[in-house]
Order: C-alpha cells, then structure tokens, then sequence
C-alpha cells in the first residue's frame, strides 16, 4: 500500500510564500513522475506542476514564475515552493505520484489527502 503525507500547507496573506511537501511511503517500486493538483470551491481538480524521473517539469500557465517544484528522490518527496501568492491560488492542493507498486505491475497514480491552501488578508 502506497501513502502519501502532505504538510505546508495553511493561510498566507496576498503576495506571500508557502512550501509544500510530499512524502511518499510503503510498497513503491518505482516513481515515474511526482505532482501536484489543486482544487478550488466548486470547479475541478487541475494540475499546478508535475516532475518526470528525467527532471522535466511541467507547470500550469496560471502559476508560472511564481510556483516551483523540486524532488528528492533519496526521500520519495516532492515539494512545491510557491511564491508571490494569490487569492486565486486558495484551493485544496492534492500530491499526485505516479508510481508502480511492484517491478513487474502496471504504474498507477496515487494520490494525498489534501491539504489546504487559503491566501486572503
């Protein structure tokens, strides 16, 4: 069983800075790509940036420049350094990975329970 921690989450004053952290734990064979998702108030889950095992990274348009991803494979954690925040940004952010559990069985994604982000004055 695979789980995933999350933690950084809180509430933050327009213009300031969170960091957010994932760590993933139990029968994980291998971590092709590590994320994170967002989900505000009544609209639907989104990708906010992605890392590759190859360290491409992949970061939705709306947080470019402000938000950054980085991994620590050694630790199976993912982070999400997030800068210059907005009113928009105040979401439930998910940790996605997607991972195999085995070496011989398909990769799956898996994903945190969520941790809130809240940036207001």
């Amino acid at each position: 069983q695979v789980q995933l921690v999350e933690s950084g989450g809180g509430l933050v004053q327009p213009g300031g800075a969170l960091r957010l952290s994932c760590a993933a734990s139990g029968s994980i064979s291998s971590i092709a790509a590590m994320g994170w998702y967002r989900q505000a108030l009544g609209k639907q889950r989104e990708l906010v940036a992605r890392i590759f095992n190859s360290g491409y990274t992949n970061t939705a348009d709306s947080v470019k420049g402000r938000f950054t991803i980085s991994r620590d494979n050694a630790k199976n954690t993912v982070y999400l350094q997030m800068n210059s925040l907005k009113p928009e940004d105040t979401a439930v952010y998910y940790c996605n990975i997607f991972a195999r559990a085995t070496s011989y069985g398909p990769p799956d994604n898996y994903w945190g329970q969520g941790t809130q982000v809240t940036v207001s004055s």
